[in-house]
């Protein structure tokens, strides 16, 4: 009970963190944007078909060339596709491999570690010319809360997981801070060249060009981190971002149209695509009990209870303040429509939000639906009178209570 009241806990917190989406694009995408700022990469063209890939391949026949799952989750390498092939990354010999391994990569589902097991479409794939780097970096620009600004992270001990690095040794990092406004000075960023290792001078000021730029994205398209890991050094000298992750704040969007407009929604759970188009702040978890509650705070509490008392919520739900009675409507029918489910329970504290409202949305919605699971509801603040009558009048199977543990206590037992 104890470790599923943990990861309650962590979930609804990261559901806190995450009512904002923050945007992320493909690895293709984010190579020409690297390539819009004059920062260098290995030449890489995207492909939408097998015979795309076959043609893209073609391009890369004196050096060789590496095809890549467009998929937006980390581990690709490691994955697997749900139709048996291993791997999202493999070194391709020829066209006629190229156009194989396209063929089993577009269209079938990758599954990595940080996908779950239901896997994310692989709608691309990305061919890049290969080039051995005779070492790997790390670097990334982000924001520190610490420090109240933007830094740049960097290691020498590139082109593996950077968390494993900070745990096994914390001194392999390098946090610099950034002036936000006129950013990494030349000679700040060729120290920080000459500290991780590179080792001629023209790789030194190839590298810190790199960091000056890579922090002119940051700032410029208001991104919330940038990753590029591995850093690869080649052998005749020169520097280059082998694989790049980039994600925009999403309160940015008014003014990054351009970047938006590369969202691929084909990565996102659809439910929550759904949810986002009436305001809503959802996120599906893997749970059966079904959550419908206004305000981030409660949402975490009541994700928290129902933990407590052995269940598993099915999403983080949150309706905010100026919630509709067809806004909530909508809300319900996003969490009916996960075959999961087994309970509901709706959890309201009336302040801003009226009570009346929910239950006029639910009421409406278990009408339209013919609800068949049990629905729990804890109405408390304003018009809560009302909204309980309306809810006594209604003639529906609507379970009321006034306490919240025992309200969780049945959520949890009648999702059994």
């Amino acid at each position: 009970m104890l470790t599923s009241l943990r990861k309650a806990g962590c979930l609804a917190r990261a559901a806190s963190a995450g009512q904002r989406r923050f945007l992320s694009i493909h690895e293709y995408q984010s190579v020409n944007l690297l390539n819009s700022y004059g920062i260098p990469t290995p030449k890489s063209i995207a492909a939408k078909t097998p015979e795309e890939a076959f043609e893209a391949a073609k391009q890369f026949s004196s050096t060789g060339c590496v095809i890549k799952a467009q998929v937006l989750a980390g581990g690709r390498g490691k994955g697997h596709f749900d139709n048996g092939l291993q791997g999202g990354v493999h070194v391709v010999q020829n066209p006629e491999q190229a156009k194989d391994y396209a063929s089993k990569m577009i269209g079938a589902k990758l599954i990595t570690k940080q996908t779950g097991a239901a896997g994310r479409i692989c709608n691309a794939v990305m061919l890049a010319e290969r080039r051995d780097p005779s070492h790997e970096y790390y670097v990334a620009v982000l924001n520190d809360r610490n420090i109240g600004g933007p830094v740049l992270v960097a290691s020498a001990q590139g082109g593996m997981n950077i968390e494993e690095v900070a745990a096994k040794d914390p001194k392999a990092i390098i946090t610099t801070p950034i002036d936000f406004d006129n950013g990494l000075s030349k000679a700040e960023a060729l120290d920080l060249a000459k500290r991780l290792g590179f080792k001629s001078e023209g790789a030194q000021n190839e590298a810190a060009d790199i960091f000056i730029r890579l922090y002119k994205i940051f700032k410029d398209k208001d991104a919330t981190q940038i990753e590029i890991n591995p850093l690869g050094e080649t052998s005749d000298g020169h520097v280059l971002c082998m694989d790049a992750k980039v994600g925009f704040d999403d309160n940015a969007e008014f003014r990054q149209k351009d970047i938006f407009a590369l969202r691929d929604i084909s990565q996102e759970e659809p439910s929550e695509v759904e949810a986002q188009k009436y305001g809503l702040n959802f996120i599906k978890l893997d749970g059966n009990i079904g959550c419908l509650v206004n305000g981030a705070g409660l949402a975490m509490a009541t994700m928290d209870v129902l933990a407590l008392h052995g269940g598993n919520p099915a999403n983080f739900l949150d309706v905010g303040g100026g919630a509709t009675p067809e806004t909530v409507k909508k809300a319900f029918e996003i969490l009916v429509s996960d075959p999961k489910v087994k309970s509901i329970f709706i959890n309201i504290f009336g302040g801003i939000m009226r009570c009346d409202y929910i239950a006029e949305g639910v009421i409406n919605a278990a009408k339209e639906l013919s609800l068949k699971v049990p629905l729990i509801v804890r109405l408390k603040g304003t018009k809560e009178p009302e909204a309980k009558e309306m809810i006594r009048q209604s003639g529906l199977k609507i379970i009321p209570f006034d306490d919240l543990d025992e309200a969780a206590q049945n959520a949890v037992k009648l999702a059994v």
